[in-house]
């Protein structure tokens, strides 16, 4: 992959191909930040700048033998490890086929897609000791054309004990010019064993112009839809392209959000418990939808309390919601909804029980309104 194809992240991709140009490549990076600000694609640019053999101040040349070959992800000496489920496949090498026409289709995906894309019942996918075999088999040998060996590994948070334990020394001590590229969301999932010995690369979320960007060459083209999903991303690819792929959604979640808030303030108990009911027989990727929302609202009517309303970046009906929904947002419930509906997107993506999980929002909503 290009630099000038990756979205965003002009200092990060600057610095790494100073990196390479300056002959100071670590030999264990750890790319860290939320799927949607670009880790693989940073870390696919990188390895084609690495392996290119005709490198430029810019970037990869995108036209030798070795860009070719990992533009199309088949150049020998880069191997990428990611979470399969076991019962399908014990090492990434089978699975490899369906992953790869992901990263074609769209680089900025994350776990839940591909659990849902190679794994229909969505068991949970790990890294696994037999793929920590296969990374230390592969690096162990020659390179195929006498330039550097690089592993990628795609949500490294997910592997288990036994193969961080394995993998240990290699990063530690790799064979000479060999070079790990960790992919990661969450760097409190890794072990600290790993983490000592990795260079951590933190990645940023994206520039908002970036992402207008994206979204206007991607056939968004009214201006007040590309603010909205522009200022609900927080700086996420992936959160505005899922957003941009159902915004006729939004009237909806915007309607969910207002009855939701407005029975928890009557304290009407029949109606919470009928608004938890229709919640929960949604799809898991509209509940999600309608969590970010939420985050959103909490978010604008905190704007609209502490600061210029100018900078708030809500719909003209949202705001006319906000006049009055606002003042019951204040510091001494934000954290408790902030809170509230981010855990519930966890759960939401690890298969909670949807009726519990939308009951108990509705009776804690009750609580903290009413905390203001």
């Amino acid at each position: 992959m290009l630099f000038k194809e990756i979205i965003g992240q002009k200092s990060l991709k600057k610095q790494l191909i100073n990196e390479v140009r300056e002959d100071r490549i670590s030999h264990a990076q750890l790319f860290l930040g939320k799927t949607g600000y670009g880790g693989l694609p940073l870390a696919l640019g990188f390895a084609q700048y690495i392996l290119c053999e005709n490198k430029t101040t810019e970037g990869s040349c995108g036209t030798c033998s070795a860009c070719m070959k990992v533009q199309k992800l088949q150049h020998p000496d880069l191997h990428f490890s990611f979470p399969t489920v076991q019962a399908n496949a014990k090492t990434s090498d089978s699975e490899f086929p369906l992953w790869k026409e992901m990263v074609f289709n769209n680089p900025y995906f994350n776990l839940n897609q591909w659990t849902y894309k190679s794994d229909p019942k969505g068991r949970k996918p790990i890294i696994s000791k037999y793929q920590s075999e296969e990374i230390v088999k592969k690096l162990s040998l020659k390179s195929y054309e006498g330039g550097h060996k690089i592993s990628i590994v795609w949500m490294a948070e997910h592997m288990n004990t036994v193969c961080a334990n394995k993998l240990l020394k290699i990063i530690e001590e790799p064979p000479a010019n060999t070079v790990f590229i960790l992919i990661a969301e969450s760097q409190d999932q890794i072990m600290p064993t790993i983490l000592s010995r990795t260079q951590i690369v933190k990645i940023k979320q994206l520039e908002e112009a970036s992402i207008s960007d994206y979204l206007k060459k991607n056939g968004v083209d009214n201006e007040e839809t590309i603010k909205s999903i522009v200022s609900r991303a927080e700086g996420d690819l992936l959160q505005a392209i899922e957003m941009a792929s159902s915004e006729g959604n939004q009237n909806e979640n915007r309607g969910r959000f207002i009855e939701l808030m407005r029975i928890c303030y009557k304290k009407e108990v029949l109606p919470m418990m009928s608004w938890a009911e229709k919640m929960s027989k949604l799809g898991r990727e509209e509940q999600k939808q309608f969590i970010n929302y939420s985050l959103y609202m909490i978010r604008q009517s905190l704007m609209k309390n502490y600061t210029d309303e100018q900078l708030m970046r809500a719909s003209s009906e949202e705001k006319d919601f906000l006049k009055k929904f606002a003042q019951f947002i204040t510091g001494s419930n934000v954290l408790d909804f902030t809170s509230l509906f981010n855990d519930s997107h966890y759960h939401i993506e690890r298969n909670a029980h949807a009726k519990m999980l939308f009951t108990k929002i509705t009776f804690e909503v009750m609580r903290y309104i009413h905390k203001a």
